[in-house]
């Protein structure tokens, strides 16, 4: 399901005993565009701390119930690892994390995921193989992709012949827990149009210039379907946005590697 990630902000966390607090922003991976972790505000029953919840231990979401089913107890996360979620996140400090809580790390395989397609593949703690042991110290010392979805809203965006407007948000796929596509807010030339635009189509991010660059014309994104917050996003939809744009739809592309993903019976 395709949803606004307007409406996971303030979704509470539920863990197998109890409310573990409210999600405040996400952590995606700028090369594959996946949301890797969850900071959620635990309130006064953790003295206000902050922490990171990974989409691997997510069971449910009820949308209807604004609410988020983990796989997690409250003690599990007391005693997580503590990061500081106003600082990047190293990838050292995602090894701990991951260590901690049994799960293979994501950046070990081929897939969106590591070793599977989906975090929920990844909900079953696996005994690391041997490979992966003495890949370790690589692993955690190559650095982390991780940004903040709070921090690039409103970066420009441009396009091959000009600027187009600002990201404004994104929508995410709560299977994959990916972002399939980021809101643009168009101005000046576009009064009050909003556009979507997949992070497929980005040529280039400038973190230094706050600035996203799309291999695509002003005059394709101007006369693009129009995105309303309003509206649910439908696959009739995104068939007309990704005919409009000419672009292949990621759900063909995806369909191959969950085809050999179950061909090598993972």
């Amino acid at each position: 399901m395709l949803t606004n990630i307007t409406f996971l902000k303030g979704l509470v966390i539920h863990a197998t005993d109890g409310e573990l607090g409210t999600v405040d922003q996400f952590y995606f991976d700028d090369e594959t565009w996946a949301i890797r972790y969850l900071t959620v505000e635990t309130g006064g029953w953790l003295g206000g701390r902050e922490v990171l919840i990974s989409p691997i231990s997510v069971l449910r979401a009820d949308w209807p119930g604004k609410r988020l089913d983990v796989a997690l107890t409250k003690k599990q996360v007391q005693n997580s690892p503590d990061i500081n979620t106003h600082q990047p996140v190293s990838r050292q400090h995602e090894a701990e994390y991951n260590r901690y809580y049994g799960y293979p790390y994501y950046w070990g395989g081929p897939y969106m995921w590591g070793p599977a397609y989906c975090p929920s593949g990844l909900a079953i703690p696996t005994i690391p193989s041997r490979e992966a042991r003495a890949g370790r110290t690589y692993d955690e010392s190559t650095d982390s992709h991780l940004r903040s979805t709070e921090a690039i809203t409103g970066y420009h965006v441009e396009s091959t012949d000009g600027e187009i407007g600002h990201v404004d948000g994104f929508v995410i796929d709560d299977e994959a827990w990916a972002i399939r596509y980021i809101e643009v807010a168009t101005r000046n030339w576009l009064p009050g149009k909003k556009v979507l635009v997949s992070p497929a189509w980005i040529e280039q991010v400038s973190w230094q210039e706050s600035k996203v660059s799309v291999a695509l014309s002003r005059e394709t994104i101007k006369s693009a379907p129009e995105y309303l917050l309003s509206r649910p996003i439908t696959r009739k939809y995104e068939d007309q946005l990704h005919v409009h744009y000419g672009r292949p739809p990621y759900w063909l592309h995806e369909a191959e590697h969950k085809s050999s993903f179950s061909l090598s019976g993972v």
